[in-house]
Formats: structure tokens, C-alpha cells, sequence
């Protein structure tokens, strides 16, 4: 059996939670449009759709909420926030927000133009969808040994630099770089220093700017302290400046590695840039102290900025995420390896053969797990990106500090049931679909 980390914490509050019989949760995807998004929370039983905002707050952080200052400007806690997270980034201009996707937003309407290119190890849905709805293009070029999911390369989350240096050759040039730590699209993956530092000094060189999306680069620097040789004595947190140095700006959603339930922050040395961003900030967020946070949401932000870079909660933490991804490939299942900081990533094209593309191998999987066990995970694949969808892979993302050994124990017996029937799975077809970001609210129907 894969060996699973103790847990370095006690804990002190419990949710009940139960498991709805069959015929409930048959029902319930009947209802949802087999959305598993639109499954009542109550109805799942162990919830690995998302890590975002879904981690558990430590006893520090909850007591830092019951000091939150909510002052309409300049509270007490925006000082808090602030210098916690330019201790975090080593950046002088910290602008917050209610959270990743309101930075991106942010972020796109202040620099790009319609017909403007950004290029990235590969975009997240959201940052895609800001980039597309101020009429740019989103191109992404992975590293090639991303391609070979079952591979023991250490750094899947790299961008191409070949395919990079190509088309900053190229008129007009890419307005922005864009690298997302980690490449949770592409697996989970981490990418290398050399890698990130490589990428920006070729597009500082052609003036192109340089943004990282910083939203799990705790995780990221500790798989590189794991994988790298050369960082294996470096400090998470000294890992976590270096990469950031490379970079005209950041992005956090703060619901990631810095365990809150929302927030996040724009970062940058850049002045000019960071009066651009107060000014959208004000008209969509809130007033540049505050971003649509709560003073004690910022107090648990700054607080949780502390504990995400601790090095035996990492170890915990990509330590569970390890022991579910060797469970699963034990059973047979084809995950993307080696296993990343946040999430299991099955390849349900490749599980589920016989299921065509069209029909959303992935979001077939991602059902059938809810079906079994109420097992909630999500498809990240053709049903998400569509054209851009290089794998069918579904994210089984695991919460911070919130499910024991037993609770993956349970999913790992109830993907071993799917996989014994696998062969029975049929696809799915949309029924209904919005014009953006379509997996959030769609409805589907099973394919006869």
C-alpha cells in the first residue's frame, strides 16, 4: 500500500456529513443536467472538485478574523495584508481583490487590446475567458515532455522555450507571458526556476510582460526543493521569491496556498502599472485598501500566507495528494505522473477508450464517480476548454487540511468499483450550453 503522511495538525472542529442512498443520487443528476456543479453540497460526501476556498482556517487564522478592522479605507488590517504579502512576493505595489479571477480581469483590461496575443505554459479557464473577453487571444505552449503522461519527468508545468523564442520572433509579438505555478491545467505540474527565469529574460529582452499566476507557487516550490537537487537545501520561501523575481507582475487568488475561504491580491515593482490597476480596482472591486474583502478576510489571508509556505504542511500536504494518485494508478488508472501538489489528474480518453471525444469522456468519468459513491470531482477537458482541451482529464483536487486517510480510502474503493464496470460507461451531450465558461452551467444528457 502507498504510504500516507501524518497529518500535522489535531483537529478541533467537525462538519457531519453523510452519504445520500443510490436513488438520491441518481435523481439528483437527473435534476442537475449531470452538472456536477449544480449538486447541492449536503448531497456530496467527499468533495474533491476544487481546492479553491475549500481549505480548513487554522485556529490563528480564525482568531485573526475577530480582529479584522472593517474600516472602509486604510483599516488595520489592509497594513497587515500588505506587508504580509509583500513579504510573501518581495513586490512594493500590493492592489487587492475579492479574488483571482477579479485580479484577472483587472489585469486584462488595463493591458491588452482586442488582437493582442498572450502566450502561457497553459492558461486556467478563467484567466482564458478575461483575456478572450477584452477581444485578445490566449496561446498555450507546453513543454513538450508534458505530452507523456505516464513519464518521470520533474517539471511538466514548464512552457515550451523553442515555441516561445519562435514567436516572440514574430510581428506583432505576444503582449504578454503569462506562467501559471502550477500548471494546474496541465496536471498539477510543477515548473522549474530555470525554466521561469529563462522564459522572462527572453520576453523582457523583446519587451514583452511578464505575469505569473502565483496561486499555488508554495506547492510549486516545494515539489522543486523535492526534485531539484539544487534547491534541496533552499527555504519554500526563498524558492518562492526567486521565482517571483523574474516577473513584471503577479497574480493570487489567495483561495489556494494561502488556506482562505476568499481573496486576492495584484502585485508589481512597477508603479505606473499599479496606479492603472487602483483605477479599475475602484470602479469594479472596491476602494485600493480594501479590493472587496473584509478587513478579516485580508487578517486570515496574511495569516494563511504564512502557514501555506511551511514546510511539514507541505510535506503533509503533496503527500496526500501522492497517495491518492499511486492508490488510483495501482487500481489501473492512466494519472499524469509524477504526481503534483494539488490534485490527481486521471486521463479518462485513455480509461475510457471506447467513449469518443465528443462525447466528453471526462465529464462520463467525473459522473459515474458521483453515481457510486457521491464522490464530487470535475472534468478538466473538452467539456472546459474545448478546442483547447489537450487531455480528458478529470481533477480529483484535494481541500487543505480538511479529509483523513479514510475519506481517500473511500474514493480510491469507489473509482476501483467505476474502473471494474468502465466499459459499461457511456458519453454525455450538451443539452444546453451559456456563452463563456460553459462547464459551470450547462446541462447535458447521457448518450443513448
Amino acid at each position: 500500500m502507498p504510504e500516507y503522511p501524518i497529518e500535522p495538525f489535531r483537529i478541533k472542529t467537525v462538519e457531519p456529513i453523510r452519504l445520500p442512498p443510490r436513488e438520491e443520487r441518481e435523481a439528483l443528476l437527473r435534476e442537475s443536467g449531470y452538472n456536477l456543479f449544480k449538486i447541492p453540497a449536503e448531497k456530496v460526501f467527499v468533495d474533491l472538485l476544487t481546492d479553491s476556498g475549500t481549505g480548513a482556517m487554522s485556529q490563528e487564522q480564525w482568531s485573526a478574523l475577530m480582529l479584522g478592522d472593517e474600516s472602509y479605507a486604510s483599516a488595520r488590517s489592509w497594513f497587515r495584508f500588505e506587508k504580509a504579502v509583500k513579504e510573501f512576493t518581495g513586490m512594493d505595489h500590493v492592489i487587492p481583490v475579492h479574488q483571482g479571477r477579479g485580479g484577472e480581469r483587472i489585469i486584462a483590461s488595463v493591458l491588452l487590446k482586442p488582437g493582442d496575443t498572450v502566450v502561457s505554459n497553459t492558461l486556467f479557464d478563467t484567466t482564458r475567458a478575461n483575456i478572450e473577453a477584452v477581444g485578445a487571444q490566449g496561446i498555450d505552449i507546453p513543454c513538450p515532455e508534458s505530452e507523456d503522461i505516464e513519464s518521470d519527468y520533474p517539471f511538466k508545468g514548464n512552457i515550451d522555450l523553442e515555441r516561445l523564442e519562435d514567436l516572440l520572433a514574430k510581428s506583432p509579438r505576444p503582449r504578454m507571458l503569462v506562467l501559471t505555478l502550477t500548471n494546474n491545467t496541465g496536471g498539477g505540474q510543477p515548473a522549474s526556476p530555470e525554466n521561469v527565469a529563462e522564459a522572462a529574460r527572453m520576453a523582457g529582452e523583446k519587451g514583452v510582460l511578464v505575469m505569473l499566476d502565483i496561486c499555488r507557487i508554495a506547492e510549486n516550490a516545494y515539489l522543486v526543493k523535492e526534485r531539484h537537487p539544487g534547491y534541496a537545501n533552499r527555504s519554500v520561501s526563498d524558492i518562492v521569491r526567486e521565482i517571483i523575481s523574474h516577473a513584471d507582475l503577479v497574480s493570487m487568488s489567495a483561495k489556494k496556498d494561502a488556506i482562505a475561504n476568499i481573496g486576492g491580491f495584484i502585485a508589481t515593482r512597477d508603479e505606473n502599472l499599479a496606479q492603472a490597476f487602483r483605477s479599475q480596482l475602484i470602479l469594479w472591486e472596491g476602494f485600493p485598501t480594501y479590493g472587496g474583502m473584509p478587513g478579516r478576510d485580508m487578517d486570515a489571508i496574511a495569516q494563511g500566507l504564512k502557514e501555506g509556505i511551511n514546510e511539514e504542511y507541505l510535506s503533509y500536504r503533496v503527500g496526500q495528494v501522492r497517495y491518492l494518485a499511486e492508490s488510483l494508478r495501482g487500481i489501473g488508472y492512466p494519472v499524469i505522473w509524477p504526481p503534483g501538489g494539488h490534485a490527481v489528474y486521471i486521463e479518462a480518453g485513455q480509461a475510457l477508450s471506447h467513449i469518443p471525444k465528443p462525447e466528453f469522456p471526462g465529464q462520463a468519468l467525473a459522473v459515474e464517480l458521483y453515481r457510486e459513491g457521491a464522490v464530487r470531482t470535475v472534468e478538466i477537458g473538452s467539456l472546459m476548454f474545448g478546442k483547447h482541451a489537450r487531455h480528458e482529464f478529470v481533477r480529483l483536487a484535494i481541500p487543505r487540511r480538511v479529509y483523513t486517510k479514510a475519506h481517500l480510502d473511500w474514493v480510491v474503493e469507489t473509482a476501483g468499483r467505476v474502473y471494474e464496470r468502465r466499459g459499461d460507461l457511456r458519453g454525455y451531450r450538451i443539452t444546453y450550453e451559456p456563452p463563456h465558461l460553459r462547464h459551470f452551467l450547462c446541462r447535458m444528457e447521457p448518450v443513448q
